[in-house]
């Protein structure tokens, strides 16, 4: 199965040495101790971080200020043609697929933000259509500290007053010519002009558009205090950002908001950036800050489930107001399909109890106050998350509320982490921590109560010959090796593996997928779901006996072998008379952190 976290580039990509890729049980884990550095100690070699990458020439020569040709280290013929076919899977994957991107202004204030943005011009002109939302919190404070003025916050909010919302007009208006003059260059010419046609070499490398994407309403007086120019997101442009995307552009969102009066105001980046993901129905949320999320051990959190994220967010309520806010916007936590107003195409299932979610004042989509809906994000920032006293909470709490309103995945991301952006969406296992709202969603072993649910699936695949027939009670006995994908109540899927532990590998069979729902990725998520399970359990190898549907397998990594290879045990029992073929996959070593 493709996943979405990226390719294999290769065997010696940069890891940092406290980052160990094993996963520990997240169910005892204290979201208190969720750690940080910031930013992480360079290690050596570190300028040749993204050494795995053909793309890091550039990075290494910009970050040491030598000579590019100096820098250059040239790649194996070979090994180039090999990471270009490792990385089509990912290449087509994410071609088409919209990301929004915050990024925090402490990375753009320091030297990581051009290798960043270089990787995003990178990846447009591969297909991926970008929003970018930059961070100014950083850049304002430092404006007012330079005019005698102190920043002043209440809860997640700034106070800006109008010392303030001058400064934060300077710092966006910066931070836009900034990011236009860093994405306005194209490639290298030098290595492209053998190839003929230089008519385009001399272009603009990435179109940036901004504008008033957003329209915005103060947030006025809240508990006593006046907020001044401080505004909330009331009502996101998605024909115009989407128009912007389909015409090549790389949308550029600001958080400056402008009220129906002709008012500008100062939104809180977060909140823009989740909005507009829930908005325009994103692929991806993918936050780029100054520091890993770290478990208690100092190891880095590769996978988060909705729930698990979720879970650890509400644990920390009584200490952390983003927390609190967080319980408050989302209710009793009850997983059921959330859907975000004008986003059906982003959902995930739950008991089948399905309801829109109306958000309280301040925190969610509607505002409270009889004056009509806005379209809120997740706002995070303040005192709270300046003093990192809860590590990156915040952050994950914006994740887990965007998960719940519909954007399957979201990325944390190191940003001092030379290349973090292509290791995380080309690299298998990711270089980031993940929050997914889907990955297994509904899948999970059989009982004997989903016999008639499995039977269902399969009879039409026994009568064509595809599948082995089996009596109820063969399945029965089998039972403990099935695995189903239950959709409000209902068998949508099922698969099985039977592990030979003396030869550390297993048998793939009976996987099906209910007629109504094929076309979705099923078959796809239970392969993988096998694939974790069989590791788990240390098992070296797949293989499976198949008559019609070998094509299917072949492009998910099995290859064709011989009945010898096969455990003798499973040899004996094979009907020779179907003539099957045979086909047998090496398993990877797992280290994506998720667990089953």
């Amino acid at each position: 199965m493709i996943m979405e976290r990226g390719a294999l580039l290769r065997s010696n990509c940069y890891l940092p040495s406290q980052f160990r890729q094993t996963r520990k049980n997240l169910s005892s884990l204290n979201p208190g101790k969720l750690r940080f550095s910031s930013p992480l100690p360079k290690p050596v070699g570190y300028s040749m971080a993204a050494n795995c990458s053909m793309y890091n020439s550039y990075t290494a020569a910009s970050e040491t200020g030598g000579d590019l040709e100096a820098e250059h280290h040239p790649v194996d013929d070979k090994e180039f043609v090999r990471w270009f076919r490792e990385a089509w899977p990912y290449l087509w994957a994410h071609g088409g697929c919209t990301f929004v991107v915050v990024i925090s202004g402490d990375i753009l204030a320091g030297p990581y933000g051009d290798p960043i943005l270089k990787d995003i011009a990178f990846l447009h002109h591969l297909g991926i259509r970008f929003v970018l939302v930059p961070g100014t919190q950083v850049q304002i404070d430092q404006l007012l500290s330079e005019r005698g003025r102190e920043a002043t916050y209440v809860g997640r909010y700034r106070v800006t007053d109008a010392a303030s919302l001058q400064a934060a007009t300077e710092a966006a208006g910066a931070i836009s010519v900034m990011l236009e003059a860093k994405l306005s260059p194209g490639p290298s010419i030098c290595n492209i002009r053998r190839h003929g046609d230089s008519s385009r070499l001399h272009d603009i490398g990435v179109r940036v558009d901004t504008g008033n994407f957003f329209a915005a309403k103060r947030r006025g007086v809240v508990d006593g205090v006046d907020f001044g120019a401080t505004g909330e997101v009331k009502k996101i442009d998605v024909d115009r950002i989407c128009e912007r995307l389909d015409g090549g552009s790389v949308v550029l969102l600001r958080n400056l908001g402008h009220s129906s009066s002709g008012e500008v105001l100062n939104c809180n980046t977060y909140e823009v950036a989740t909005a507009c993901a829930l908005a325009i129905g994103a692929d991806k949320l993918i936050c780029i800050t100054d520091g890993p999320i770290l478990d208690e051990s100092g190891h880095l959190i590769r996978f988060l489930t909705l729930q698990e994220a979720d879970m650890l967010v509400r644990k920390r309520a009584q200490q952390s107001d983003i927390a609190a806010n967080y319980v408050k916007a989302v209710g009793d936590g009850s997983m059921d399909k959330v859907t975000y107003p004008g986003n059906e195409r982003g959902a995930f299932w739950g008991n089948g109890n399905h309801h829109t979610p109306v958000f309280q004042n301040g925190v969610g989509f509607d505002n409270g106050n009889g004056l009509g809906s806005g379209e809120q994000g997740f706002a995070i920032g303040g005192e709270e998350r300046l003093s990192r006293e809860n590590g990156y909470l915040s952050e994950l709490a914006a994740a887990a509320f965007v998960c719940r309103g519909g954007v399957k995945r979201v990325h944390l991301l190191d940003g001092t982490i030379t290349g973090v952006l292509l290791l995380e969406l080309f690299k298998r296992d990711g270089m980031g921590t993940m929050v997914a709202s889907d990955v297994y969603e509904g899948t999970r072993d059989a009982k004997v109560d989903d016999l008639a649910g499995i039977r269902h699936i399969i009879k039409p695949l026994e009568e064509s010959g595809i599948l082995v027939r089996r009596t109820d009670e063969e399945l029965l006995q089998a039972m403990d090796s099935f695995v189903v994908v239950e959709r409000e109540g209902q068998i949508i899927a099922c698969a099985a593996l039977f592990p030979f532990f003396q030869d550390k590998c297993g048998e793939v069979a009976a996987i099906a997928v209910a007629s109504d729902c094929r076309g979705q990725g099923q078959g796809d998520k239970l392969l993988d779901y096998i694939e974790k399970k069989a590791s788990s359990l240390g098992l070296d190898k797949l293989f499976l006996l198949t008559t019609r549907t070998a094509d299917w397998f072949v492009r998910r990594g099995f290859q064709e072998c011989s009945i010898e290879v096969i455990p003798e045990t499973r040899r004996q029992r094979i009907n020779l008379s179907r003539k099957s073929k045979y086909y047998m996959k090496k398993l990877l070593p797992d280290k994506s952190g998720i667990s089953i």
